[in-house]
């Protein structure tokens, strides 16, 4: 069983779901969210009452996605003493489930979605090339080194989304961090599309690197440009993908 993860990233995977399709909207909220590893394996989920209002839904609502998660093999539901959802997470998430949701979006989305990343990144980078001591970096070098090591690419895509979200942290900034987590649940799930490639692999881990570089120098414009870099190359990667489709 995986660790549970707690603070911002369960904030921001049970925060109020957008209005419109709304058991849509909670499914691939959760869905993406287990994907990421946000939600641990065998974890449970907050009460039925709780949970929908925490999304800012109905408990019918709610009860329709629970429905849906379960025959996508993603929750399961226990009844009795100490019942309740549970999450089942896949080894790797479902390829064709990403495929159809990198298809749900438009070039235009996923080019604004790119610069409000590249955006995010590049600031943290800024920031933290200011106000990061070097034994701070640590997590962030082991997350490269991670990625340097992992064959498959669900792994990959979580650790590079993790490095974005620790390149905020490192940037002493609980808005920023909360706001990479955010973004980590629309994106992040997708990133695996692209990082299948081992070269492509190692040509991000070089570029993490040299952020890590840039950041401990504390070469500030450096370490914003590198991190930006690094975004807008994944995300002209997953707009080509789509625009093959």
């Amino acid at each position: 069983m995986r660790q549970q993860r707690t603070g911002g990233a369960r904030q921001a995977v049970f925060a109020p779901v957008d209005g419109g399709a709304r058991v849509h909207a909670v499914v691939r909220r959760i869905g993406d969210a287990i994907d990421l590893g946000l939600l641990a394996d065998g974890e449970q989920l907050p009460g039925e009452t709780e949970l929908a209002g925490q999304l800012g839904v109905s408990t019918v609502t709610l009860r329709e996605a629970l429905m849906a998660l379960r025959q996508q093999g993603l929750v399961v539901t226990r009844r009795g003493r100490g019942g309740g959802s549970f999450v089942s997470s896949p080894e790797t998430p479902d390829q064709e489930r990403l495929k159809d949701r990198l298809r749900g979006w438009s070039t235009e989305e996923l080019r604004d979605l790119g610069d409000h990343w590249a955006a995010l990144s590049g600031t943290a980078g800024y920031l933290a090339a200011e106000r990061t001591e070097d034994h701070d970096l640590e997590q962030l070098r082991r997350t490269v080194a991670e990625l340097s090591r992992v064959p498959d690419a669900p792994t990959r895509g979580r650790l590079y989304g993790r490095f974005h979200v620790e390149l905020a942290a490192a940037a002493q900034s609980a808005r920023l961090t909360r706001e990479q987590v955010a973004l980590q649940t629309e994106v992040g799930a997708l990133l695996c599309l692209v990082l299948g490639d081992d070269e492509y692999r190692e040509e991000v881990a070089d570029r993490h690197r040299d952020v890590i570089s840039a950041v401990q120098d504390g070469a500030h414009t450096s370490a914003r440009e590198l991190a930006e870099r690094c975004v807008r190359d994944t995300t002209a990667r997953l707009i080509a993908l789509r625009l093959a489709r």
